[in-house]
């Protein structure tokens, strides 16, 4: 019977290995969406890879509880999916209402606390000046030096003047990109967090018929 105690348990133990998955593709996008080091600082995305690395951790929670029948691990796995529902379903909102203007300012704190060689790093990686000011060409308290990528940009255009684009301008397509597919793939995951909730719940009133009638714990 499929509202039966084995196919409720089979059910859930499916879900958590599918959990594991779900953990993987969410660590896998947030670890594309840090195309460059000054994406790896935006919080929104950091919450995102936070929540696939303890859904790794409550799926074998879960996989022990459910292979166990235990009810206090169900328990805690229960209320711990839960409340990372709720994370989840937070920060993938948040994620998908992040407009241009707000993408911006939160780059632009990533890009003031990293130090110059990553800023280096970024400048040469993606061929551009400064955040939002390409008209630094010497290493400066906030700016490193344009000297090396303006060579690459320049190359063959006779004038004095040359130099490259800010970086904003070039990572302004990635860091939307890795915004929204963070969002989208976090908000489609996490109802299936809201269905493991309820499948606990329902699993963990049902006695396990091959046990001992009178005994439900």
């Amino acid at each position: 019977m499929c509202g039966g105690f084995t196919c409720s348990k089979n059910a859930l133990i499916a879900l958590n290995i599918l959990y594991v998955v779900v953990a993987s593709i969410l660590i896998s996008v947030t670890v594309y969406g840090q195309a460059s080091s000054l994406v790896t600082n935006l919080p929104i995305v950091g919450g995102i890879l936070a929540c696939g690395v303890f859904l790794i951790l409550i799926s074998i929670l879960g996989l022990a509880g459910a292979v166990k029948h235990h009810q206090v691990m169900l328990f805690f796995y229960m209320v711990i999916l839960f409340l990372l529902f709720l994370v989840q379903f937070s920060i993938a909102c948040a994620c998908l209402a992040v407009n241009s203007e707000q993408q911006e300012m939160l780059a632009q704190q990533g890009w003031n606390k990293v130090d110059m060689d990553v800023k280096q790093q970024v400048q040469e990686r993606f061929q551009c000046c400064g955040f939002q000011d390409s008209t630094f060409t010497n290493t400066t308290a906030d700016h490193p030096s344009c000297a090396v990528v303006n060579a690459i940009c320049c190359k063959g255009i006779n004038t004095t003047n040359c130099q490259c684009e800010p970086c904003m301008e070039k990572l302004k397509e990635t860091i939307d990109y890795a915004f929204k597919l963070c969002g989208g793939i976090g908000l489609f995951f996490s109802f299936t967090e809201f269905l493991g909730v309820w499948l606990t719940v329902r699993y963990r009133n049902q006695k396990d018929p091959r046990a001992n009638p009178s005994a439900f714990l």
